[in-house]
């Protein structure tokens, strides 16, 4: 049962994450056609400072309510105790987030933004930070109670409120004044965590009347939650700060290579407003897999099966690799017409074909900081992001001035080669896996090579142009592809029916 419950709850993360993913990004298309590439880069520089604000508003108590309401459950003990101190916990650092932001947006929007048209938006972001953290802890108990659609219903509800209030307000809001603009999808954003917590408290309640009987409760709770959540919360500071930063750095440097203020908003906006919803689009399709398989790891390592971890950490990797080249190969071939379609920009379309060929190493470096954590070296993997945001900062600053958005390009294929590299040594320590690069040229060579031929195909017939191009030559490409790496002899005999036991 509790190996069925795991799949059921997987299949419903990863079907909401599809649906909520393909909504995003219709929603991106839609803002930055309404804002613009400079509009986009403005509020992505308000966001930035949003997500620092979220992150000291959340304070690690989502992960801390999710242990402590596992462990009270597991012991037979009322969950309803931790609940209320995870609410205070949470009620105190979201209201204290609210008042930050609030108080001091002007300084924020000058000081730090350069643009004193974020402070509205700022203000308006404040009001949902108490919803934030509450909602995260409501969030995190029904994780604890391995209820995940209910949890998924917050989730859903957020983000349909956040498009539904930012598109109402968009529509009211004439194009030229990106102020109001920013204001409105702020605006969005805060109603779609006061819609969710509403939701989360009606679904919390009724799942409390229900649960109640003659249950203890639990011990030392405020010192149990205060020694999970705070680690967790100066983790994620030093993480997220280091990653503002980095955000706040990129229109800096910009204008600093000689780029107007307006120019470098723009370029900051394409590449993280348009062109990275594109290329991370694919990894949620494949992330039912990684979620399915970490936990096996963490199992085998507990019996000391190190022979079926290091099998299971290959075939993983292997996967993953399969799936990136491919999806790297199609964007790279088709990137000029999805620029076009989605954004009616082939501008664009150049930048998703010179960040497609990061998506491999991106989407295993995720997958490979996933089994570091199933096998207990979160610590190491903390680490080593921080060292990498540290270095990632000190390039933006040195290199971008020099070489504006190529060199932001390259600094992000840098950082995540450099990540990966330690992440993928640290994972061959524990695990003896196999990974090479002379074993995964096949698979490259069949991308590339399915990439080419559909290329020609598609130019043969009349070139790929629009919604229609795309689907036929995505048809395309995965029929050659497959037909590929099954002539190339990438997958040992026995080595997919294996995977799909795992899966299994």
């Amino acid at each position: 049962m509790k190996g069925k419950r795991l799949l059921i709850n997987t299949v419903l993360m990863t079907a909401a994450s599809v649906f909520l993913r393909s909504l995003g990004l219709w929603f991106q298309v839609g803002l930055s056609r309404r804002m613009g590439a400079a509009g986009i880069g403005l509020y992505g520089l308000v966001a930035s400072v949003g997500s620092l604000t979220a992150t000291f508003a959340i304070s690690g108590i989502r992960f801390a309510t999710t242990r402590l309401v596992s462990e009270e459950t597991g012991s037979g003990r009322n969950p309803a105790a931790v609940v209320r101190r995870c609410l205070m916990y949470a009620a105190v650092f979201g209201t204290l987030a609210a008042v930050i932001l609030w108080g001091f947006s002007d300084i924020i929007a000058l000081r730090l933004l350069g643009d004193i048209r974020t402070s509205a938006a700022l203000r308006v972001l404040s009001l949902g930070m108490p919803f934030i953290s509450t909602g995260a802890v409501l969030g995190g108990y029904f994780t604890g109670m391995c209820k995940a659609g209910r949890a998924l219903m917050g989730t859903v509800s957020e983000e349909l409120a956040r498009m539904a209030v930012a598109l109402m307000a968009l529509a009211a809001i004439p194009t030229a004044n990106v102020e109001l603009m920013c204001a409105g999808v702020a605006a969005g954003s805060a109603a779609g965590e006061i819609f969710s917590f509403l939701i989360l408290v009606a679904l919390y309640l009724f799942d409390r009347d229900r649960r109640r009987g003659g249950l203890r409760t639990g011990s030392r709770l405020t010192g149990r939650m205060l020694g999970i959540a705070m680690p967790l919360a100066a983790t994620a500071y030093a993480r997220v700060a280091l990653n503002t930063v980095q955000n706040l750095l990129i229109p800096s440097g910009l204008r600093r290579s000689g780029a107007s203020a307006q120019a470098a908003l723009a370029g900051y906006g394409m590449i993280q407003g348009m062109v990275f919803p594109v290329i991370t689009f694919p990894m949620v399709l494949f992330a039912s897999l990684s979620e399915l398989i970490v936990p096996e790891l963490t199992e085998e390592q507990v019996r000391g099966n190190d022979g079926r971890i290091a099998a299971s950490a290959n075939m993983l990797l292997k996967t993953t690799f399969t799936f990136s080249a491919a999806v790297a190969a199609y964007l790279a071939c088709f990137a000029g017409c999805l620029g076009q379609t989605l954004y009616e920009s082939r501008q664009v379309g150049h930048y998703i074909a010179l960040l497609a060929m990061l998506m491999p190493v991106m989407y295993m470096d995720n997958i490979t900081d996933g089994m570091l954590r199933g096998l207990g070296e979160h610590l190491y993997s903390m680490r080593v992001n921080i060292i990498d945001s540290l270095l990632s900062t000190a390039l933006i600053w040195l290199i971008l001035p020099r070489l504006a958005l190529y060199g932001y390009i390259l600094v992000l294929y840098a950082s995540e080669i450099f990540n990966f590299t330690l992440s993928l040594r640290r994972l061959s320590k524990i695990t003896s896996i196999r990974a090479s690069l002379t074993g995964m040229l096949p698979t490259a060579a069949g991308a590339l090579a399915a990439g080419l031929i559909t290329y020609l195909i598609t130019r043969m017939t009349g070139g790929a142009n629009g919604t229609v191009g795309l689907i036929c030559g995505a048809v395309i490409f995965v029929t050659v592809y497959i037909i590929l790496i099954r002539m190339s002899g990438a997958y040992e005999k026995g080595e997919l029916k294996r995977l799909m036991d795992q899966v299994r």
